[in-house]
């Protein structure tokens, strides 16, 4: 793809999954250790703390999403004026939201333990966590806005390494708190102030890009139009994605106990895991799509289509195999035996969850193009229906019920909705689609399953070495059989690098002309037997 810089797309993916991989192991080694210095009390109320507040995510009313969009747009067509009023009309807007979400902190910590079942001793715990962590939220929308310019520049990078000094820097902090005592109010502050800081430092590197000027004359009414027209549908994205993702803390603190959020938090966090992994890999293709758009170049964004959902699918699939076969020895590894009750809550969410992400990728070139209007109505939608179901299922079934009601919702958007209106969207058959996106990576992440069943009946693991060593075997296996097929496998050529090329997006699997229309894509297929 002309234009596309692969060296800077290697770059962003691997700093993301670095990233990713430091956040996760910090999480893994950390939870626990959390979990036991503060009890199930004291940690299911630090989880509701950040569930309730992570709805001023709402207040960003698209803008981010609007950040990175337009950045990408105007840097492809080098105008520098609507890029000097979009960031300060975006920056203008974002100090006013700061403003009203500090004094919703002030009035909510006053009335937060009312709405939850909470210990009387913690009260006045609960009250100062909601005043720091609403605090922290609020200035990070000023502050943030420069984080969503670094996406739209294409430097995932940058982010990606504040974000790691500021988790490592914030888990031995954390670990040197709980050693001498202190606690929850501590582990909280923490937690607020190294993503604040980082934000600072990526808004020193932004200033450093790109040299523009700031001041309330650049704040331009057309720039917020704009702004508010393309948000106003990320918007409605938004309120789906808390509805899904961030009401069950929430509805299980209200219906049963916060001790409850802690056995439902830990079924779900390997789910999220995994999902961010895959979050980390698609978040390239949102700039990038509206990179390509900008200059009407339809059919690199129909590659990025099938090839990024291709890669999402290959890191997603596995991850699910590993879950399903090895969920319950590694919820026991993690936190201890007495947790591996919440593995059927795993369960239930990862099938969903797993099909969603495989499909990552489409989402994010819908956003790149603006027409993500009716994925939101969709979304928003399924959104409501979670909630509903998650209020009426959670008083007959517990915990697992909330989960049935977040998965049956998702279900049925990422199989009956999501796939069709894409390939609609960009005329890419469905079954072109289906195939050669997901047939190579269903096919691999089986015999996956497999191998790591027979070694799960071997022995049972019970510690870490063990549990690594079933999931090295496993991931040497899928990792060989990928290699050997972008090595001998298909049309696809017997040269390593272009078909590790072919993977990001960096050339069609047939020639330009001969995939300019579903009928002639559906030729290809036939003569040359898919992918």
């Amino acid at each position: 793809m002309k234009g596309f810089d692969k060296v800077q797309a290697l770059k962003n993916v691997g700093s993301s999954w670095f990233g990713l991989g430091v956040t996760i192991a910090v999480g893994i080694l950390l939870s626990p250790y959390i979990i036991h210095h503060l009890g199930d009390e004291a940690y299911g109320i630090w989880v509701l703390v950040f569930s309730l507040t992570g709805y001023y995510g709402l207040f960003d009313l698209g803008i981010r999403s609007s950040i990175i969009r337009f950045v990408s747009k105007y840097r492809a067509v080098d105008d520098q004026n609507e890029l000097t009023k979009l960031l300060n009309t975006t920056l203008f807007g974002y100090i006013g939201v700061a403003m009203l979400l500090l004094t919703l902190t002030g009035v909510g910590a006053v009335y937060v333990d009312r709405l939850f079942h909470v210990a009387p001793a913690l009260t006045s715990t609960v009250r100062w966590v909601f005043v720091m962590v609403g605090a922290s939220l609020a200035l990070g929308f000023p502050l943030g806005m420069f984080g969503g310019v670094l996406e739209g520049l294409q430097r995932f990078y940058w982010l990606n390494m504040t974000n790691v000094l500021a988790m490592l820097v914030r888990a031995a902090l954390t670990v040197v708190a709980l050693h001498y005592g202190y606690g929850l109010l501590m582990v909280t502050f923490i937690t607020v102030l190294l993503p604040m800081i980082s934000a600072v430092v990526r808004m020193l590197v932004v200033f450093r890009l790109l040299p523009i000027r700031y001041g309330l004359q650049y704040v331009s009414r057309s720039s917020l139009r704009q702004v508010g027209n393309y948000g106003a549908v990320t918007f409605m994205i938004i309120v789906a994605a808390r509805l899904r993702f961030k009401t069950d803390a929430m509805v299980i603190g209200a219906f049963l106990s916060s001790s409850a959020i802690t056995f439902f938090s830990i079924g779900a966090r390997p789910v999220d895991y995994a999902a961010e992994i895959v979050s980390s890999l698609a978040q390239i293709f949102t700039p990038m799509s509206s990179h390509f758009d900008a200059r009407g170049d339809r059919q690199t964004l129909r590659n990025i289509f099938v090839l990024g959902n291709r890669a999402c699918a290959l890191v997603m699939f596995p991850l699910t195999a590993v879950l399903l076969v090895l969920g319950k020895a590694i919820i026991e590894v993690w936190v201890g035996a007495k947790y591996v009750s919440s593995y059927p809550v795993m369960v239930v969410l990862l099938i969903p969850v797993a099909i969603w992400s495989a499909q990552a990728t489409s989402g994010r070139v819908l956003m790149g193009m603006g027409r993500h209007k009716t994925l939101a109505m969709v979304t928003l939608g399924e959104g409501i229906a979670n909630l509903v179901l998650s209020i009426v299922l959670v008083q007959r079934f517990g915990i697992l019920g909330d989960a049935f009601g977040t998965a049956i919702p998702l279900f049925l958007t990422c199989t009956l909705f999501l796939p069709r209106h894409l390939c609609k969207e960009l005329e890419v058959p469905v079954g072109h689609f289906l195939v050669e996106a997901y047939s190579l990576p269903l096919s691999l992440s089986a015999v996956l399953a497999i191998v790591l069943f027979g070694l799960q009946s071997w022995f049972r693991a019970h510690n870490y070495w063990q549990l690594l060593f079933q999931i090295g075997v496993g991931g040497g296996l899928y990792c060989g059989m990928l290699l050997w097929y972008l090595l001998h496998g298909g049309h696809l050529g017997v040269r390593l690098p272009g078909r590790l090329g072919a993977m990001f997006g960096s050339a069609a699997t047939a020639p330009r002309s001969s995939m300019d229309t579903p009928a002639e894509l559906d030729g290809v297929l036939d003569k040359e037997g898919g992918l």
